[in-house]
């Protein structure tokens, strides 16, 4: 593989994501009869993560959020001694009743399923926040188990939304760029941590106006100079501990743990 970005295209094979979405539906489905009292195996989920902004090149670690009923929140925050994990084990519990075989356990703030062929689902029950007003918001609170238990906030449609309109604009370089770093991270620096948020929104941000050349057209930029680009970034933000914010919701993303990493991507890009 050149160190170069490169057109990536869809990267997960078709029969894969056929399975994955098998599995989304049984989850759903699970999760909704288990909450919902329905059936459906569509409602009050979506994807989230790399695989539902567009950047997954695998199948480990796949994201569902699980939206459950306002009433449930209530219930489980007025419990004493961290109702967050007790929720997390309802949802555990309901998964369990369509896995029974597989390896699914809860774990700070989501429901892993380890599935036996290596796919791995996290499930992140969440509740709609929702204004003054009686609006919802778009923003979703979650458990966190940590700390004796607390609710964090995220808003993941607009991310997505954020991240598709830029891929539009570029005429695909972003999602091609977030594919190529997580493949070198994956072939090259796989003992280190480099996050999926991290690399989607460090290139969501430094991308600038850079795009491929429309077909039958050609750049005058150098060989080189778009990935020159990327590091000069890094070097003039993340190196100085400047934060950076998730596209589309803004929130601030932890950068401590891939930093490192991130760094050598880019130095092996740019060599």
């Amino acid at each position: 593989m050149s160190n170069l970005v490169c057109k990536h295209g869809e990267i997960i094979a078709l029969d894969i994501r056929s399975k994955i979405s098998q599995r989304y539906h049984t989850v759903t489905k699970a999760i909704n009869k288990e909450f919902w009292n329905s059936y459906s195996d569509t409602a009050n989920s979506l994807y989230v993560g790399s695989y539902g902004r567009g950047t997954a090149i695998d199948t480990s670690d796949l994201d569902i959020l699980v939206c459950l009923p306002e009433s449930e929140y209530y219930r489980y925050d007025a419990m004493k001694g961290n109702g967050q994990s007790r929720l997390l084990q309802s949802v555990k519990n309901a998964i369990l009743n369509v896995y029974p075989r597989s390896d699914v356990r809860a774990d700070g703030q989501v429901v892993k399923i380890n599935f036996s062929d290596g796919m791995k689902f996290e499930i992140l029950p969440a509740f709609k926040v929702f204004d003054w007003f009686g609006n919802w918001t778009g923003t979703y609170k979650y458990p966190d188990t940590n700390m004796g238990g607390n609710w964090k906030s995220t808003n993941p449609k607009a991310e997505q939304d954020a991240m598709a309109s830029k891929n539009k604009s570029s005429n695909g370089l972003l999602y091609d760029t977030c594919k190529h770093i997580r493949r070198i991270r994956d072939d090259h620096f796989s003992s280190y941590h480099l996050s999926g948020i991290v690399i989607d929104s460090f290139v969501y941000n430094a991308i600038g106006g850079w795009r491929w050349s429309e077909p039958g057209s050609t750049s005058s930029a150098t060989i080189g100079s778009y990935e020159q680009v990327l590091i000069d970034y890094f070097n003039s933000h993340l190196f100085w501990g400047l934060p950076i914010n998730a596209p589309g919701s803004n929130d601030l993303v932890s950068t401590d743990t891939s930093i490192e990493c991130l760094k050598k991507v880019l130095d092996y890009m740019t060599k």
